[in-house]
């Protein structure tokens, strides 16, 4: 199986790698840094980019990973030491590598979360169910992230599981790894001599081997019967006793000093977890808090102040060991050879065939060639001093040391095992030289590549938006200006289509509010876009009207169901809210602070049309009645459905007319009474035919299926009623 893991170098990480390994899985590091040099177990592959990489995409495509583990709160690229600007760069990349993932679509993926999400007093263990209370930055941004992991999971049906771990520890190897309360007042103590605690805080800590022995599990399981898991040891232990085991490990005075006395209670419940896959935390907290404090405490300048960690003296003995055989090797390689060519000139000199052949002269050569000047004076040494030993051995000491021959062959031997060593030497040097430049230039290049990559990009948007004009003042005016070229009646209709061409969606509508709670759907451009239904009580719509009634656009960045992905209000001159616009569909990239602004633009330039065509609406409704009947006159009756009959030609909305007759026993005023009693707030009661007193009602975003209720509830009054055609 292909495992894909995502994070910074810890003890942790390092952990589910020999797991993984350990199991035969194949395994594939992202470190999240171009420059990292932190030491991770090996893996099969490890990918030096980081989370904002344009390359995530081409990795998750080359890899295919079966699973996906991102570390999340325990990934060590986040330091958290300035929180604000923290989260914004952890929400940013979450985001990145959740749309790499969505788009290889391949595997599951799995977020290692926080305990963190939570805070105060919880009486019983805190289960799945209840809802993140954070305090921080940080525990607010891992809580967003979660949510966000859900939304993706719905809204692309991807199998993403959230990990929520309690408080997981670990006996140190690195800083990075002293991050957890044990570790935090560990180091307190050995800094400060001293513990500020409250007695009161009561939460659980999970060993390392035990959340990977969890995670892998969740790892290798078929199907998964939840999104979401809690994993804790549930084995409850306060700040007060935690700081007594610390402090008694220590080995010195510890003064303890209660700093507050609130009550604070997270510890999780795993009972979903262990009923699902049966595994229950097996390490004994109390022994391990034990080997923690040593750790630390026999590492404590690296721990309390920061500093490089030294190595044990068995560490540097075997250090210096290892370097001095690496060291010797080339000598040992020398006297071998040495010894071999001896022999063999010993057997060559009684050959008339060889014994003219100089391998003294061959072997001092070929050590020059392989390791320089170093060895090729060793090995000119040791091939003069085997020379006179052969040459001992048949003439006299004498004889040797007169003949000139034999300092000619030593300076020559000499000669050139020094000026061939040199010139490897050298050799060697530009090699390395032009290997360290290629390297910078390389690094140089990739840097240019990205910026280059980013002015493209920049310059390609800029391009667009000044050949086409989408996004500039005019072409907003040009199209929002069309509106003015309908007739009061048909403005509401039209504007949806309006905002429809300028946002660049399919799926607009517009909802008219009725009073404080509700609105009813007036138009809209797709199917899609009426998802909410013909009437909303709109003040249960969460975050969006929030958003609308503080005057601001509502975006959608957390895929919540049910709620557009933008939404604005328009406003009377009294500040009365009166149309709501909601946009269905964007692309993810244009849910921008930019695209938000021009959705305000083009509120702000079709409002003065729209609210008064909304005015238009009420005034004709209301002024134009037959004396009190609620019968609407004929030029205004028809002026009203002609409207709807075009927008909904135009596929803009739904209406039906029904022509009612019967009960002339009644008068207008009466049969107006009972017939408007009959239909709804936004539904039109007029007289259809000028030489007549035919009564028509136009039932607006109606279905001919939803009218045949109104339909029966009026037949059984005792009117006829028919459904008419109208043609313009």
């Amino acid at each position: 199986m292909n495992v894909l893991l995502i994070g910074g170098a810890n003890s942790f990480l390092n952990n589910i790698i020999l797991k993984l390994k350990k199991e035969g899985h194949r395994v594939y590091l992202l470190t999240g840094s171009r420059y990292d040099n932190r030491p991770y177990q090996k893996v099969f592959e490890k990918y030096n980019f980081g989370y904002d990489s344009t390359c995530l995409n081409e990795i998750f495509e080359s890899i295919r990973p079966d699973v996906t583990i991102f570390m999340g709160a325990y990934d060590s690229n986040f330091s958290w030491k300035h929180e604000e600007e923290e989260s914004v760069n952890y929400s940013a990349r979450m985001m990145n590598i959740l749309m790499a993932y969505v788009m290889a679509g391949t595997g599951k993926f799995i977020y290692l979360s926080s305990s963190d999400v939570y805070s105060g007093y919880y009486e019983e263990n805190i289960t799945e169910d209840y809802v993140p209370t954070p305090s921080g930055y940080r525990g607010m941004v891992l809580a967003q992230a979660e949510e966000m992991c859900e939304s993706y999971r719905k809204s692309c049906e991807k199998e993403i599981i959230t990990l929520r771990l309690d408080n997981v520890y670990i006996v140190p190897e690195f800083q990075e790894d002293a991050t957890d309360p044990c570790c935090e007042l560990t180091k307190q103590a050995l800094f400060k001599y001293s513990l500020n605690i409250n007695p009161n805080q009561v939460y659980s800590l999970l060993y390392a081997t035990d959340a990977v022995e969890s995670i892998y599990r969740v790892v290798v399981a078929n199907t998964v019967k939840r999104s979401l898991y809690n994993i804790s040891s549930e084995e409850r232990i306060t700040e007060k006793e935690l700081a007594d085991v610390i402090a008694k490990s220590c080995g010195f005075a510890i003064n303890i000093v209660t700093s507050s006395t609130t009550q604070k209670r997270t510890v999780l419940s795993s009972k979903a977890f262990r009923e699902e896959f049966g595994y229950m935390a097996v390490c004994q907290t109390y022994k391990i808090i034990k080997k923690v404090v040593d750790q630390m405490k026999r590492y404590r300048r690296t721990f309390v102040y920061g500093e490089d960690r030294k190595q044990s003296l068995s560490e540097r003995l075997n250090e210096k060991f290892s370097k001095s055989i690496r060291a010797l090797i080339p000598f040992a390689e020398n006297i071998l050879a040495f010894i071999i060519v001896t022999v063999i000139s010993q057997i060559a000199s009684n050959s008339e065939t060889f014994s003219k052949m100089d391998f003294y002269l061959m072997y001092v050569l070929l050590f020059s060639v392989i390791y320089g000047q170093q060895q090729a004076i060793i090995a000119s040494t040791l091939s003069v001093i085997g020379f006179f030993g052969i040459q001992l051995a048949g003439k006299t000491g004498i004889n040797i040391f007169l003949d000139s021959s034999t300092y000619i062959w030593i300076a020559q031997l000499f000669i050139v095992g020094l000026v061939v060593g040199y010139m490897r030497d050298t050799i060697t040097k530009l090699r390395r030289e032009a290997q360290e430049e290629r390297e910078y230039l390389s690094l140089q290049l990739r840097d240019i590549k990205d910026i280059n990559d980013t002015n493209v990009r920049v310059k390609d948007a800029l391009e667009t938006q000044l050949i086409n004009q989408n996004n500039t003042v005019g072409k907003i005016y040009s199209i929002t200006s069309k509106i003015d070229q309908y007739n009061k009646e048909e403005v509401l209709f039209y504007a949806a289509q309006t905002v429809s061409e300028l946002m660049k969606s399919d799926d607009v509508a517009i909802y008219q509010v009725a009073n404080s709670e509700y609105a009813r759907l007036f138009s809209y451009t797709s199917e899609k876009a009426k998802v909410l239904g013909n009437s909303i009580k709109y003040t249960e719509l969460g975050e969006m009207i929030s958003d609308i009634e503080e005057k601001n656009v509502f975006i959608n960045r957390k895929l919540i169901d049910g709620l557009p992905v933008m939404a604005s209000g328009i406003y009377s001159d009294d500040k009365k809210l009166e149309i709501i616009i909601m946009v269905w569909t964007l692309p993810w990239e244009s849910m921008t602070l930019g695209q938000a602004n021009q959705l305000v633009v083009a509120s702000a330039l079709i409002r003065n049309a729209v609210v008064r065509a909304n005015r238009y609406f009420e005034a004709i409704e209301r002024e134009n009645y037959i004396g009190s009947s609620k019968v609407m006159e004929y030029n205004a009756f028809v002026g009203i459905v002609t409207a709807y009959v075009k927008a909904k030609n135009a596929g803009l909305t739904e209406c039906v007319v029904v022509g009612v007759s019967g009960n002339d026993a009644l008068s207008l005023e009466d049969k107006g009474k009972q017939l408007t009693s009959m239909i709804r707030q936004h539904d039109y009661v007029g007289i259809l035919n000028m030489d007549s007193s035919s009564i028509g009602v136009l039932l607006a975003n109606t279905s001919v299926q939803d009218a045949k209720n109104v339909v029966d509830r009026i037949t059984q009054q005792g009117y006829t009623c028919e459904f008419l055609e109208v043609r313009l």
